[in-house]
């Protein structure tokens, strides 16, 4: 079981990024003799403050010089390195507006200050507070739902997907502008998927709201899909939470309750999670809806030593969309994933592309900019897995690995939230991505 830390392993961008254009640009070098409140804290502000601050996931906070002084040196540390904030996208391939990662010079200023003795200036050079909710990071909810009864989770026991229905008891149609997934024991909350599912679903009927369960088929491509139901939020360590523009929504309908599924990891101690969910509802009827769709391939086997194992999946778009935010998902054995589109006038480019995908933090990509996708476009997501012995990561590399939702099993999925618009009915846009056949299993070694 690998435990997650707050800086996991990360090469990050190539060195000669900040070169290439020596003597074509004027250089912005960083102070001389920086300071925290005058030029560090103004970075932690930007890049760092979402996690590292009181009831978030970093570890220890970093608001303040009395906070971040004792860790100096792992600071320089971690911006040299690149694996602080954690950013996974190629910069050569599209701009995105949570892009977290830092300039050379900022990286420059912060080693500076840690081998200068990482000095505190004067604090009348601060600059001015970041602004955050207490307990949330997008504003006070206009609804709270929370599992009624904790789940305890084992020092050590395999845990299955586990289910738990909430009730929204909605009397009429929500649009929901933001939302945010708070569990209250993230070490043990690998990942969370929120639907909403609809009145007219059968989906999961016959169990019990509020307590968590295994559904009959645990694992099942149905189950682990949503039973064809709405994605409402998806919750994984150190993602931002959703919070569209004003004229964008997701719908949850009336009648429709909420269905938690939650992959719950062991964290070397005994433990239980009790998550909540809030939601801001939008002030008017938006002009956009939200829905979120996949390209994904559950059909693969990917075998014993194989290093660079590649999984392909792709859908046609029917319609005009505006692309939002890119999530590509694997597991243990991900290696890498790029979004491609192919566009009906046969020209391709690559939309998003994480050469160095990370297990433990796997976040969404938001483009600066929405990508407007013409009707007839195909979107590709191409997955490669080292399945060998030089993944540290890797359970078992003596082991075919097919589709399944345990961490040692793997997935090859690209989410995509994409902006439709309001009036039109969603399922124009969710048509499913044709399935490849499964691949003979290779013999076992």
């Amino acid at each position: 079981m690998m435990k997650r830390t707050c800086c996991p392993g990360f090469t990050g961008l190539p060195h000669y990024l900040g070169f290439v254009f020596v003597g074509l640009l004027p250089l912005t070098l960083p102070a001389a003799d920086p300071t925290f409140w005058k030029d560090v804290q103004p970075i932690l502000q930007k890049a760092c403050a979402e996690c590292h601050r009181s009831g978030e996931i970093g570890p220890m906070p970093l608001t303040n010089f009395k906070e971040a002084r004792p860790w100096a040196a792992s600071m320089k540390e971690a911006v040299k390195t690149r694996r602080m904030p954690p950013w996974f996208a190629d910069p050569h391939f599209g701009k995105f507006g949570n892009d977290r990662s830092l300039s050379e010079q900022e990286i420059a200023t912060i080693t500076t200050w840690a081998e200068k003795g990482a000095p505190e200036g004067s604090a009348k050079d601060a600059p001015v507070p970041r602004k955050f909710n207490d307990g949330w990071n997008i504003e006070t909810p206009d609804l709270v739902l929370q599992m009624p009864q904790a789940f305890k989770i084992g020092a050590k026991e395999k845990v299955d997907y586990q289910y738990v229905i909430l009730p929204t008891g909605f009397t009429e149609d929500k649009w929901v502008r933001m939302s945010e997934t708070r569990p209250s024991d993230r070490a043990v909350v690998h990942h969370m998927v929120v639907f909403a599912r609809d009145p007219k679903s059968s989906w999961l009927r016959d169990v019990k709201p509020g307590v968590p369960f295994v559904p009959d088929q645990p694992g099942s491509a149905i189950n682990i899909g949503g039973g064809g139901n709405e994605i409402i939020a998806v919750y994984t360590p150190g993602m931002v939470p959703d919070m569209w523009k004003s004229n964008q929504a997701r719908l949850i309908k009336a009648g429709s309750d909420l269905v938690l599924q939650v992959h719950y990891t062991p964290s070397g101690k005994d433990t239980q999670d009790q998550t909540k969910v809030g939601l801001v509802f939008a002030k008017e009827p938006p002009t956009e809806r939200i829905i979120s769709t996949q390209i994904s391939n559950s059909r693969f086997l990917i075998p014993a030593g194989d290093a660079n194992y590649e999984v392909k999946a792709a859908t046609r778009l029917p319609a005009n969309v505006k692309i939002l935010s890119f999530f590509p998902h694997m597991h243990l054995r991900g290696k890498d994933y790029e979004y491609k589109a192919i566009y009906p006038t046969g020209e391709e480019s690559v939309l998003l592309k994480v050469p160095a995908y990370n297990f433990n933090w796997q976040l969404a990509y938001r483009p600066a900019v929405e990508l407007d996708i013409p009707a007839g476009t195909r979107i590709e997501g191409v997955a490669h897995f080292d399945n060998s012995a030089n993944n540290p990561a890797n359970p078992d590399p003596k082991a075919n690995v097919k589709f399944g939702e345990q961490s040692w099993e793997e997935m090859a999925i690209g989410f995509i939230d994409i902006a439709i618009p309001a009036n039109v009915d969603p399922r124009v846009y969710l048509r499913p991505a044709p399935q490849a056949p499964r691949p003979p299993a290779p013999a076992q070694p």
